[in-house]
């Protein structure tokens, strides 16, 4: 099966991060890319339903129910 340019820079590039997603701590992860805003979110769990919010130097806000980390917003994403 022939691919493009476009399709084997996609599969690369998830083949190379693919490592450093498994060892994360969670069992489940969603992705949404904001693109206008340029904020990343993952989740670890859906609904996310935080009921508290970390915001960190770094333009990272940590989403938090209970001690549980839930979600992940990374502020700025495309200029890290």
């Amino acid at each position: 099966m022939a691919t493009n340019l476009k399709e084997s820079k996609i599969i690369r590039t998830c083949l190379d991060i693919s490592s450093d997603i498994l060892k994360l701590p969670v069992e489940h992860i969603w992705f949404d890319y904001d693109k206008e805003a340029d904020v990343l979110y993952l989740s670890f769990r859906k609904p996310q339903r935080a009921k508290k919010t970390v915001e960190t130097d770094d333009d990272i806000l940590i989403r938090k129910d209970g001690n549980k980390i839930v979600g992940i917003t990374i502020l700025n994403a495309s200029l890290r």
